[in-house]
């Protein structure tokens, strides 16, 4: 039964995942394993409510109530929860058994929320239990890092223990290269990226397969489009009510999308999401349900009717209102979500009043800073990030299908370079949010303040809690000889955004 709720979840319908948990529940009451994952599903469909009773039965039925209450914590974290979290953490840390990797999870999530003088006490607790705990070193080393102690982070490392698990091993690799980076050390750096990456390459081959069937679907997807199909869709919009505040902000990761979201969602009239589901679960995929995987997008787009995008549309806003525990009322509503670039055909077609934020970076910054992104869980998504030339590819498909959609949208759209926000952020705000429709406030220039009061999912959430730096500019330059074989599948796009 577990396995058939992980199925029905994989094909998006949460319904019956859910229904067929709660019968498994019922016929073994004392099972903590469904209760923790119905839990858990429950809160990925922002049902917060349901998913605490869930967890609350799981911890009193197991019989290893730390690793429930950890499990749990977890799971809170995926969806979005991060008061439960700190709750269960803080509950499994005060049990006899709590383990030293415990208190490095836990320090971990607090370094996330930039409450950096508590991971570093958990830290320290963590090794005083075991000073060879490979996550606590790991964490020990970030915060050193993150603080300029390169050399005590460097140090950390290079002792890190050798019997740790590979992806644990992997991060410390990881870990070093980022230290040696900051250091200047770049042919050092480069050795330690790689190594990280030759102890992950054996989960990637059957990923990579996936990825290159993405890839090719994308492809076959971003066809047959026309300005004329997209001129339809936009004076459309008059049949759909009520019109609401909404921009699409993407690009490529690593182009300085979370930068610029932190910066706009720091106004009080915008509310931001943060790389969510949402759309894919609650528009894309019921839209699409009919026909095959394969299918171009214009084939389910296209022919959609009043009434199936009006309740495509009602779906996405309730589904917002849910996952941002506030109403997203009359404010602009910013969905931050580089990997729906790709899809933006279909954002546009459901909601024809959006404008459209694509973040543009130097290219060879962007693969590069993709590279240099740990990635110790591979997925299908990351899986490219382990090579270069991989990278490359991601960046052309991406960016490649921007370049063909932007002349033929009638949408209102704006192209932003990370370069010019670091370089002058007040300017650059302010043009985005006269593009907006929003007046200015000067909040937005301290964006860094209103971040740490957030959980940021992505691998930039340390960088955007500081003021804005200049340290990743140009940054390819420094392993230009690494890059030199890939430039010129990248050199299209150097030209055409204006990085010659």
């Amino acid at each position: 039964m577990l396995n058939a709720s992980g199925e029905a979840w994989e094909r998006k319908d949460f319904q019956q995942s859910i229904e067929i948990l709660e019968r498994a529940s019922r016929l073994d009451p004392a099972n903590a394993q469904v209760l923790l994952q119905l839990g858990r599903c429950h809160g990925l469909r922002y049902d917060y409510a349901s998913a605490e009773r869930c967890f609350e039965k799981a911890i009193r039925v197991a019989p290893k109530k730390t690793e429930a209450m950890a499990t749990a914590a977890q799971a809170c974290t995926e969806f979005g929860s991060h008061q439960m979290a700190e709750g269960y953490f803080n509950r499994a840390l005060k049990q006899n058994d709590a383990s030293p990797e415990l208190f490095a999870r836990m320090a971990e999530f607090y370094e996330h929320l930039a409450r950096v003088d508590e991971a570093r006490a958990l830290v320290d607790r963590a090794l005083h239990l075991d000073r060879k705990c490979a996550p606590a070193l790991l964490m020990r080393a970030r915060l050193d890092r993150q603080a300029g102690r390169l050399e005590d982070a460097e140090r950390t490392l290079r002792s890190f223990p050798a019997n740790a698990e590979r992806h644990m091993r992997a991060g410390g690799y990881y870990e070093l290269g980022m230290v040696l980076d900051r250091l200047g050390r770049y042919d050092e750096a480069m050795a330690a990226f790689l190594e990280a990456k030759a102890l992950l390459r054996p989960d990637v081959t059957p990923l990579l397969t996936r990825l290159q069937k993405a890839r090719s679907l994308i492809r076959d997807r971003q066809s047959g489009f026309t300005a004329e199909a997209f001129r339809r869709w936009h004076e459309f919009g008059s049949h759909l009510q009520p019109v609401r505040r909404l921009a699409f902000l993407g690009g490529h990761p690593r182009s300085g999308t979370t930068l610029l979201e932190q910066v706009l969602d720091s106004h009080p009239d915008i509310v931001s999401a943060e790389e969510t589901k949402v759309f894919v679960d609650d528009v894309l995929k019921p839209l699409s349900s009919s026909l095959a995987d394969g299918s171009p997008m214009l084939a389910f787009l296209e022919p959609a009717q009043t009434d199936a995008l009006q309740q495509r549309r009602a779906a996405y806003f309730r589904s917002m209102d849910l996952l941002l525990a506030k109403s997203v009322a009359d404010r602009l509503l910013i969905d931050k979500n580089p990997a729906l670039t790709v899809l933006i055909p279909a954002f546009i077609r459901v909601f024809p009043e959006t404008k459209v934020l694509v973040a543009l970076r130097d290219p060879r910054d962007v693969v590069l800073s993709c590279f240099m992104q740990t990635t110790v869980q591979i997925t299908p998504d990351n899986a490219s990030y382990l090579s270069l030339g991989e990278t490359a590819d991601g960046y052309t498909l991406v960016m490649g299908g921007w370049r063909k959609f932007a002349p033929l949208i009638k949408n209102p759209w704006l192209e932003v370079k990370y370069e010019d926000t670091v370089e002058d952020l007040e300017s650059v705000s302010r043009r985005v949010l006269e593009f907006m429709g929003v007046p200015w406030d000067a909040r937005v220039l301290a964006f860094h303040e209103h971040a740490r009061q957030k959980w940021v999912k992505t691998p930039s959430y340390a960088d955007v809690t500081k003021p804005v730096f200049k340290r990743a500019v140009g940054r390819w330059r420094n392993y230009q000889k690494y890059l030199e074989p890939h430039l010129e599948k990248l050199e299209p796009f150097v030209k055409a955004f204006g990085y010659c």
